[in-house]
């Protein structure tokens, strides 16, 4: 007659078992994360290569040549501006959302400049990395900048776009620091937002970490942090953290705002064209 198991020991074999499942669930989660992590961070609306983005007499089309894509590009052009917005969008949308609030711009008598990430829009080719992001950024810029020679130069980058727009600013800082950096709904690091809302998520999984509290202090010239303080996607602790590394930026914050309306409240608006008005 064969023994029977010890019921103890039918029991911990059982938890092994269990274990070793969730471990391999666990394995093969990091595993989709680590190669689709472009279909999670990025939520582009992608647009025909014939679409029209825009039929304003002073907005115009362009197209940026960058490694192995092409950038598409909105311009709003003034007759004598006294500079240009180079402005970096968030994670979802395309230009057709994203370039809104002309007026308060041709008021303020600065030209607008935003590109549609790899992807987004009618922009060709798909976001690969991090590096690849920040290459496209800076090839954006050298686009336009020139047609500013001795003009003001405003950097602005929103949610997503605020850490491309701290390390293109602390780049440029090198040679000619931006008149004024805006950053709006900005993260300390993307690193820091996923363990807020993922914490089960190890850090070194993340392939675009986006450390904006590691450049913020090298950032030379005025800095502005504009957040909403109902946002619940990137909290305003966010940018208390950024001031604290960078004691010269000021913070504004807009009461009743969240993350994906503060463009609509008029004491952003207000800020904004002030902040213009005063360069």
């Amino acid at each position: 007659m064969p023994l029977a198991r010890p019921p103890a020991m039918t029991m911990l074999t059982n938890l092994v078992s269990a274990a070793a499942v969730g471990l391999a669930l666990y394995v093969a989660v990091l595993g989709l994360l680590w190669f689709k992590q472009e279909s999670l961070l990025f939520a582009p609306t992608v647009l025909p290569a014939k679409h029209v983005l825009t039929t304003a007499a002073d907005i115009h089309e362009a197209n940026i040549q960058v490694d192995g894509a092409q950038l598409s590009a909105l311009h709003l052009r003034l007759p004598k501006p006294r500079g240009v917005v180079f402005f970096l969008h968030g994670n979802a949308g395309s230009l057709q959302t994203w370039f809104t609030n002309t007026d308060l711009y041709r008021r303020a008598n600065f030209d607008l400049f935003m590109i549609d990430y790899r992807g987004y829009g009618k922009s060709t080719g798909r976001i690969e990395s991090e590096a690849q992001l920040h290459a496209d950024v800076r090839a954006a810029w050298h686009h336009v900048a020139p047609q500013y020679a001795g003009r003001k130069m405003v950097v602005y980058g929103r949610s997503l776009g605020s850490g491309l727009a701290a390390r293109l600013s602390v780049e440029l800082s090198a040679k000619q620091t931006p008149d004024l950096t805006v950053l709006v709904s900005p993260y300390s690091s993307m690193a820091a937002l996923a363990a807020e809302h993922y914490g089960w998520v190890p850090a070194w999984i993340l392939r675009y970490p986006m450390r904006t509290d590691q450049l913020i202090g090298q950032l030379r010239g005025p800095l502005v942090l504009i957040d909403g303080d109902l946002d619940q996607l990137i909290a305003p602790q966010h940018s208390q953290a950024l001031q604290a590394l960078a004691p010269h930026a000021k913070v504004l914050r807009i009461a009743g705002a969240a993350h994906g309306d503060i463009h609509e409240f008029d004491a952003y608006l207000d800020a904004l064209a002030r902040l213009l008005n005063e360069l």
